[in-house]
Protein backbone atom coordinates (compact mmCIF):
# COMPACT_ATOMS: atom_id res chain seq x y z
CA UNK A 1 0.00 0.00 0.00
CA UNK A 2 1.20 3.68 -0.91
CA UNK A 3 2.23 5.73 2.42
CA UNK A 4 0.38 8.92 2.43
CA UNK A 5 2.96 11.58 2.62
CA UNK A 6 0.59 15.13 3.72
CA UNK A 7 3.22 17.56 4.25
CA UNK A 8 6.18 18.31 2.07
CA UNK A 9 9.68 17.34 3.11
CA UNK A 10 11.44 18.27 5.11
CA UNK A 11 9.19 18.01 8.40
CA UNK A 12 10.18 19.52 10.91
CA UNK A 13 12.08 16.86 12.71
CA UNK A 14 13.31 15.40 9.31
CA UNK A 15 17.20 13.90 10.41
CA UNK A 16 16.74 13.42 14.10
CA UNK A 17 17.00 9.94 14.67
CA UNK A 18 14.76 8.76 18.11
CA UNK A 19 15.30 5.11 19.84
CA UNK A 20 12.71 3.97 21.71
CA UNK A 21 12.51 1.28 24.58
CA UNK A 22 8.78 1.78 25.33
CA UNK A 23 5.37 -0.48 25.61
CA UNK A 24 2.04 0.32 26.33
CA UNK A 25 0.94 4.15 25.96
CA UNK A 26 3.36 6.58 27.43
CA UNK A 27 6.27 6.56 25.60
CA UNK A 28 4.99 5.49 22.37
CA UNK A 29 2.92 8.40 22.55
CA UNK A 30 6.00 10.11 22.77
CA UNK A 31 7.73 8.48 19.93
CA UNK A 32 4.36 9.12 17.58
CA UNK A 33 4.63 13.04 18.03
CA UNK A 34 7.79 13.22 16.97
CA UNK A 35 7.65 10.50 14.19
CA UNK A 36 4.65 12.52 12.67
CA UNK A 37 6.80 15.72 13.07
CA UNK A 38 9.31 13.93 10.71
CA UNK A 39 11.85 12.00 13.03
CA UNK A 40 13.03 8.56 12.50
CA UNK A 41 12.15 6.75 15.27
CA UNK A 42 13.08 3.19 15.81
CA UNK A 43 11.08 1.19 18.00
CA UNK A 44 13.27 -1.41 20.24
CA UNK A 45 11.13 -4.24 20.57
CA UNK A 46 11.36 -7.71 22.24
CA UNK A 47 11.85 -11.17 19.93
CA UNK A 48 8.10 -11.52 20.66
CA UNK A 49 7.19 -7.98 19.99
CA UNK A 50 5.55 -5.30 21.77
CA UNK A 51 2.77 -6.76 24.27
CA UNK A 52 0.55 -4.02 22.89
CA UNK A 53 0.30 -6.23 19.52
CA UNK A 54 -1.37 -9.05 21.48
CA UNK A 55 -3.67 -7.12 24.04
CA UNK A 56 -7.65 -7.33 24.00
CA UNK A 57 -10.55 -5.63 24.84
CA UNK A 58 -9.64 -1.67 25.61
CA UNK A 59 -5.94 -2.44 24.53
CA UNK A 60 -6.77 -3.98 21.31
CA UNK A 61 -6.23 -0.93 19.38
CA UNK A 62 -3.27 0.41 21.37
CA UNK A 63 -0.22 -0.76 18.66
CA UNK A 64 -1.99 0.64 14.87
CA UNK A 65 -2.83 3.77 17.23
CA UNK A 66 0.72 4.62 18.87
CA UNK A 67 3.16 3.86 16.48
CA UNK A 68 2.58 4.49 13.25
CA UNK A 69 5.67 6.21 11.75
CA UNK A 70 7.69 4.27 12.75
CA UNK A 71 10.61 1.33 12.58
CA UNK A 72 10.62 -1.34 14.63
CA UNK A 73 13.89 -3.91 15.20
CA UNK A 74 13.89 -7.00 17.58
CA UNK A 75 16.23 -7.53 19.88
CA UNK A 76 16.77 -9.68 22.97
CA UNK A 77 18.09 -7.59 25.53
CA UNK A 78 18.83 -10.29 27.71
CA UNK A 79 21.46 -11.09 25.67
CA UNK A 80 24.91 -9.60 25.35
CA UNK A 81 24.17 -9.55 22.02
CA UNK A 82 21.32 -7.83 22.20
CA UNK A 83 22.34 -4.78 24.14
CA UNK A 84 25.50 -4.39 22.13
CA UNK A 85 23.50 -4.18 19.08
CA UNK A 86 20.73 -1.73 21.17
CA UNK A 87 23.81 0.39 21.86
CA UNK A 88 25.60 0.61 18.37
CA UNK A 89 22.06 2.10 17.58
CA UNK A 90 22.36 4.77 20.30
CA UNK A 91 25.00 6.13 19.04
CA UNK A 92 23.54 7.08 16.20
CA UNK A 93 20.70 8.78 17.49
CA UNK A 94 19.76 11.65 19.13
CA UNK A 95 17.00 11.04 21.26
CA UNK A 96 16.55 7.93 23.60
CA UNK A 97 12.96 7.64 25.18
CA UNK A 98 12.07 5.00 27.44
CA UNK A 99 9.41 3.69 29.72
CA UNK A 100 10.39 0.77 31.66
CA UNK A 101 10.22 0.66 35.60
CA UNK A 102 12.52 2.63 37.61
CA UNK A 103 16.73 0.60 37.44
CA UNK A 104 15.82 -1.68 34.21
CA UNK A 105 17.20 0.68 32.04
CA UNK A 106 20.41 0.71 34.26
CA UNK A 107 20.55 -2.87 34.57
CA UNK A 108 21.11 -3.50 30.61
CA UNK A 109 23.54 -0.63 30.86
CA UNK A 110 21.15 1.96 28.84
CA UNK A 111 20.67 4.09 31.52
CA UNK A 112 21.20 8.02 31.03
CA UNK A 113 24.30 8.21 33.20
CA UNK A 114 26.13 5.53 31.28
CA UNK A 115 24.98 6.63 27.68
CA UNK A 116 25.43 10.60 28.40
CA UNK A 117 29.34 9.72 29.05
CA UNK A 118 29.46 8.33 25.47
CA UNK A 119 27.42 10.46 24.01
CA UNK A 120 27.20 13.47 25.85
CA UNK A 121 24.95 15.36 22.78
CA UNK A 122 22.35 12.29 23.70
CA UNK A 123 18.32 13.63 25.00
CA UNK A 124 17.34 10.93 27.07
CA UNK A 125 13.53 11.15 27.88
CA UNK A 126 12.26 9.09 30.72
CA UNK A 127 8.61 8.45 30.92
CA UNK A 128 7.57 7.09 34.78
CA UNK A 129 4.66 7.26 37.58
CA UNK A 130 6.13 9.60 39.44
CA UNK A 131 8.74 12.04 39.21
CA UNK A 132 11.85 11.87 41.65
CA UNK A 133 10.80 11.99 45.55
CA UNK A 134 8.72 9.81 47.62
CA UNK A 135 6.44 8.11 45.53
CA UNK A 136 9.07 7.37 42.80
CA UNK A 137 9.36 3.48 44.19
CA UNK A 138 5.67 3.01 43.57
CA UNK A 139 4.15 0.78 40.57
CA UNK A 140 1.73 3.66 38.90
CA UNK A 141 -0.57 3.00 35.94
CA UNK A 142 -3.20 6.00 34.29
CA UNK A 143 -5.97 4.82 37.03
CA UNK A 144 -3.73 4.78 39.95
CA UNK A 145 -2.71 8.31 39.40
CA UNK A 146 -6.32 9.74 38.41
CA UNK A 147 -7.59 7.97 41.94
CA UNK A 148 -4.67 9.27 44.08
CA UNK A 149 -4.27 13.16 41.72
CA UNK A 150 -7.95 14.30 42.35
CA UNK A 151 -9.11 13.00 38.56
CA UNK A 152 -11.38 10.56 39.42
CA UNK A 153 -12.91 12.27 42.47
CA UNK A 154 -13.92 15.16 40.13
CA UNK A 155 -15.57 12.52 37.39
CA UNK A 156 -17.10 10.59 39.28
CA UNK A 157 -20.47 11.60 41.11
CA UNK A 158 -19.64 12.41 45.02
CA UNK A 159 -18.95 8.86 46.31
CA UNK A 160 -18.38 7.34 43.42
CA UNK A 161 -14.57 8.26 42.01
CA UNK A 162 -14.50 7.22 38.15
CA UNK A 163 -11.89 7.52 35.78
CA UNK A 164 -11.87 9.24 32.94
CA UNK A 165 -12.90 7.75 29.24
CA UNK A 166 -9.58 7.41 27.76
CA UNK A 167 -5.77 6.92 28.85
CA UNK A 168 -5.21 10.81 29.45
CA UNK A 169 -2.52 10.74 31.87
CA UNK A 170 -0.42 7.83 29.68
CA UNK A 171 -1.36 10.26 26.27
CA UNK A 172 -0.32 13.61 27.92
CA UNK A 173 2.73 12.36 29.83
CA UNK A 174 3.58 10.80 26.30
CA UNK A 175 2.95 14.47 25.14
CA UNK A 176 5.08 16.30 27.71
CA UNK A 177 7.97 13.97 27.28
CA UNK A 178 7.93 15.00 23.27
CA UNK A 179 7.55 18.60 24.23
CA UNK A 180 10.83 17.89 26.88
CA UNK A 181 12.46 16.04 24.05
CA UNK A 182 12.06 19.12 21.62
CA UNK A 183 12.83 21.62 24.52
CA UNK A 184 16.54 19.95 24.79
CA UNK A 185 16.84 19.68 21.40
CA UNK A 186 16.85 23.72 21.44
CA UNK A 187 18.84 23.90 24.07
CA UNK A 188 21.72 21.17 22.74
CA UNK A 189 21.50 24.02 19.91
CA UNK A 190 22.63 26.76 22.53
CA UNK A 191 25.10 24.60 24.44
CA UNK A 192 26.21 21.67 22.54
CA UNK A 193 25.32 19.83 25.16
CA UNK A 194 22.31 17.28 25.72
CA UNK A 195 20.38 16.14 29.03
CA UNK A 196 18.38 14.15 30.42
CA UNK A 197 14.09 14.87 30.53
CA UNK A 198 12.04 13.44 33.02
CA UNK A 199 7.62 13.07 32.45
CA UNK A 200 5.59 11.53 34.77
CA UNK A 201 2.20 10.18 35.18
CA UNK A 202 1.12 11.62 38.39
CA UNK A 203 2.73 15.47 37.89
CA UNK A 204 0.59 15.10 34.49
CA UNK A 205 -2.78 14.40 36.55
CA UNK A 206 -1.78 16.79 38.79
CA UNK A 207 -1.19 19.49 36.38
CA UNK A 208 -4.79 18.42 34.89
CA UNK A 209 -6.18 18.80 38.34
CA UNK A 210 -4.90 22.78 38.85
CA UNK A 211 -7.71 24.22 37.38
CA UNK A 212 -9.66 22.88 40.67
CA UNK A 213 -6.75 23.22 43.15
CA UNK A 214 -6.94 26.86 42.41
CA UNK A 215 -10.44 27.45 42.43
CA UNK A 216 -9.93 26.68 45.91
CA UNK A 217 -7.25 28.95 46.59
CA UNK A 218 -9.03 31.62 44.98
CA UNK A 219 -12.19 30.93 47.14
CA UNK A 220 -11.25 28.77 49.87
CA UNK A 221 -14.21 26.33 49.22
CA UNK A 222 -13.57 22.89 47.83
CA UNK A 223 -14.70 22.15 43.96
CA UNK A 224 -17.39 19.94 43.85
CA UNK A 225 -17.36 16.89 41.32
CA UNK A 226 -18.35 17.97 37.37
CA UNK A 227 -21.77 16.02 37.88
CA UNK A 228 -22.92 18.02 40.92
CA UNK A 229 -20.62 21.60 40.66
CA UNK A 230 -22.15 24.44 40.41
CA UNK A 231 -21.70 25.42 36.89
CA UNK A 232 -20.28 28.49 35.95
CA UNK A 233 -22.81 29.24 33.01
CA UNK A 234 -26.69 28.50 33.72
CA UNK A 235 -27.62 26.91 30.75
CA UNK A 236 -24.66 23.74 30.27
CA UNK A 237 -26.34 20.29 29.99
CA UNK A 238 -27.42 17.09 28.79
CA UNK A 239 -31.04 17.47 27.67
CA UNK A 240 -33.21 14.36 27.10
CA UNK A 241 -35.67 15.21 24.13
CA UNK A 242 -38.21 13.46 21.53
CA UNK A 243 -37.92 9.89 21.53
CA UNK A 244 -35.30 9.32 24.30
CA UNK A 245 -32.56 11.25 22.24
CA UNK A 246 -29.56 12.86 24.12
CA UNK A 247 -27.88 16.30 23.26
CA UNK A 248 -25.63 19.01 24.95
CA UNK A 249 -26.42 22.54 25.01
CA UNK A 250 -25.04 25.44 26.41
CA UNK A 251 -26.08 28.62 26.76
CA UNK A 252 -22.88 30.72 28.33
CA UNK A 253 -23.69 34.18 27.68
CA UNK A 254 -26.48 37.35 28.07
CA UNK A 255 -26.28 37.11 24.40
CA UNK A 256 -26.73 33.84 23.97
CA UNK A 257 -29.72 33.94 26.15
CA UNK A 258 -31.44 36.18 24.20
CA UNK A 259 -30.96 34.78 20.96
CA UNK A 260 -32.03 31.06 22.38
CA UNK A 261 -34.99 32.80 24.46
CA UNK A 262 -36.09 34.17 20.65
CA UNK A 263 -35.24 31.04 18.85
CA UNK A 264 -37.91 29.05 21.30
CA UNK A 265 -40.15 31.31 21.65
CA UNK A 266 -39.38 31.67 25.20
CA UNK A 267 -40.15 36.09 25.46
CA UNK A 268 -41.39 35.02 28.85
CA UNK A 269 -38.37 34.23 30.29
CA UNK A 270 -36.14 36.54 28.84
CA UNK A 271 -38.32 39.17 30.21
CA UNK A 272 -38.27 37.90 33.71
CA UNK A 273 -36.00 39.93 35.88
CA UNK A 274 -34.99 36.78 38.23
CA UNK A 275 -33.11 35.80 35.20
CA UNK A 276 -31.41 38.80 33.64
CA UNK A 277 -27.94 37.94 33.78
CA UNK A 278 -25.64 34.60 33.33
CA UNK A 279 -25.17 34.73 37.27
CA UNK A 280 -28.90 35.54 37.89
CA UNK A 281 -29.82 32.17 35.35
CA UNK A 282 -27.27 30.03 37.49
CA UNK A 283 -28.37 30.92 41.23
CA UNK A 284 -32.27 29.95 39.59
CA UNK A 285 -31.34 26.97 37.87
CA UNK A 286 -32.84 24.39 40.41
CA UNK A 287 -36.38 26.15 39.04
CA UNK A 288 -34.91 27.64 35.74
CA UNK A 289 -34.10 23.90 34.20
CA UNK A 290 -37.34 22.11 34.57
CA UNK A 291 -38.89 24.78 32.82
CA UNK A 292 -36.29 24.21 30.04
CA UNK A 293 -36.16 20.53 30.49
CA UNK A 294 -40.00 20.47 29.58
CA UNK A 295 -40.12 23.62 26.96
CA UNK A 296 -37.59 21.07 24.47
CA UNK A 297 -38.56 18.05 25.49
CA UNK A 298 -41.09 17.65 22.32
CA UNK A 299 -38.12 18.39 19.80
CA UNK A 300 -35.96 15.83 18.74
CA UNK A 301 -32.15 16.38 18.65
CA UNK A 302 -31.98 16.75 14.93
CA UNK A 303 -34.39 19.49 15.05
CA UNK A 304 -32.06 21.48 17.98
CA UNK A 305 -29.17 20.50 16.52
CA UNK A 306 -30.37 22.56 13.04
CA UNK A 307 -31.90 25.73 15.37
CA UNK A 308 -28.65 25.93 17.64
CA UNK A 309 -26.25 25.92 14.47
CA UNK A 310 -28.23 28.36 12.51
CA UNK A 311 -27.84 30.54 16.00
CA UNK A 312 -24.13 29.57 16.42
CA UNK A 313 -25.02 28.52 19.79
CA UNK A 314 -22.88 25.63 21.35
CA UNK A 315 -24.44 22.40 21.21
CA UNK A 316 -23.06 18.31 20.60
CA UNK A 317 -24.62 15.26 19.87
CA UNK A 318 -23.80 12.48 22.51
CA UNK A 319 -21.84 10.57 20.09
CA UNK A 320 -19.73 7.02 20.93
CA UNK A 321 -16.52 6.75 19.75
CA UNK A 322 -17.42 4.02 16.93
CA UNK A 323 -19.29 6.71 15.04
CA UNK A 324 -16.30 8.78 14.91
CA UNK A 325 -15.33 6.95 11.95
CA UNK A 326 -18.04 8.26 10.01
CA UNK A 327 -18.19 11.86 11.19
CA UNK A 328 -18.19 14.18 8.33
CA UNK A 329 -16.10 16.74 9.50
CA UNK A 330 -13.31 14.87 10.26
CA UNK A 331 -13.56 12.89 6.94
CA UNK A 332 -13.94 15.82 4.89
CA UNK A 333 -10.50 17.77 6.49
CA UNK A 334 -8.00 14.70 6.62
CA UNK A 335 -8.33 13.88 9.82
CA UNK A 336 -8.51 10.01 9.95
CA UNK A 337 -6.07 8.15 8.10
CA UNK A 338 -5.85 4.53 6.35
CA UNK A 339 -4.16 2.47 8.78
CA UNK A 340 -2.65 -0.90 8.96
CA UNK A 341 -4.16 -2.69 12.10
CA UNK A 342 -2.08 -5.90 13.67
CA UNK A 343 -4.46 -8.52 12.08
CA UNK A 344 -3.27 -6.87 8.57
CA UNK A 345 -6.95 -5.42 7.59
CA UNK A 346 -7.17 -1.66 7.21
CA UNK A 347 -9.04 0.72 9.30
CA UNK A 348 -8.83 4.81 10.12
CA UNK A 349 -7.10 6.27 12.27
CA UNK A 350 -7.07 10.05 13.82
CA UNK A 351 -4.04 11.80 13.33
CA UNK A 352 -2.63 14.81 15.12
CA UNK A 353 -5.08 17.12 15.79
CA UNK A 354 -2.96 20.59 14.73
CA UNK A 355 -2.08 21.68 10.77
CA UNK A 356 1.50 22.78 9.79
CA UNK A 357 0.97 25.50 6.87
CA UNK A 358 -2.36 24.31 6.81
CA UNK A 359 -1.83 20.61 6.68
CA UNK A 360 -2.09 17.43 9.02
CA UNK A 361 1.09 15.51 9.78
CA UNK A 362 0.01 11.98 8.10
CA UNK A 363 1.43 8.52 7.79
CA UNK A 364 4.55 8.26 6.20
CA UNK A 365 5.35 4.58 7.25
CA UNK A 366 2.17 1.85 8.67
CA UNK A 367 2.66 0.37 11.88
CA UNK A 368 5.49 -1.86 12.01
CA UNK A 369 5.90 -5.77 11.71
CA UNK A 370 7.64 -7.32 14.52
CA UNK A 371 11.54 -6.51 13.65
CA UNK A 372 10.80 -5.76 9.95
CA UNK A 373 13.38 -3.41 10.24
CA UNK A 374 15.90 -5.46 12.17
CA UNK A 375 18.45 -6.06 8.90
CA UNK A 376 18.66 -2.76 7.72
CA UNK A 377 19.45 -0.83 11.02
CA UNK A 378 21.45 -3.63 11.79
CA UNK A 379 23.71 -3.33 8.52
CA UNK A 380 23.57 0.11 9.05
CA UNK A 381 25.66 0.08 12.31
CA UNK A 382 28.20 -2.00 10.74
CA UNK A 383 27.10 -6.02 10.67
CA UNK A 384 27.74 -7.92 8.06
CA UNK A 385 25.13 -10.15 6.41
CA UNK A 386 26.73 -13.58 8.25
CA UNK A 387 26.84 -11.83 11.71
CA UNK A 388 23.18 -10.82 11.15
CA UNK A 389 22.18 -14.14 9.89
CA UNK A 390 24.51 -15.66 13.68
CA UNK A 391 22.59 -13.30 15.34
CA UNK A 392 19.62 -14.21 14.13
CA UNK A 393 20.38 -17.77 14.95
CA UNK A 394 21.03 -16.95 18.46
CA UNK A 395 17.78 -15.65 18.65
CA UNK A 396 19.51 -12.04 19.73
CA UNK A 397 17.30 -10.65 17.45
CA UNK A 398 14.85 -11.24 14.14
CA UNK A 399 16.27 -10.18 10.95
CA UNK A 400 14.08 -9.23 8.14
Amino acid sequence: MAESQALPNPLPYAGIRVVEFTHMVMGPTCGLLLADLGAEVIKVEPIEGDSTRRLLGSGAGFFPTFNRNKKSIALDLKSPEGVEAALRLVATADIVSENFKPGTMKKLGLDYETLAELHPRLIYVSHKGFLPGPYDHRTALDEVVQMMGGLAYMTGRAGDPLRAGTSVNDIMGGMFGAIGAMAALRQRELTGKGCEVQSALFENNVFLVAQHMMQFAATGKAADPMPSRISAWAVYDVFTVKDGEQIFLAVVSDKQWLIFCKAFGLEEMLADPRLKTNNDRVLAREWMMPILRSHLAGHSAAELSAVFEQNELPFAPITKPQELFDDPHLNATGGLAPVRMNDGHMAKVPLMPFTIGGERPGIRLQPPRIGEHTGELLREVGYSDEEIAAFEARRAGIAR
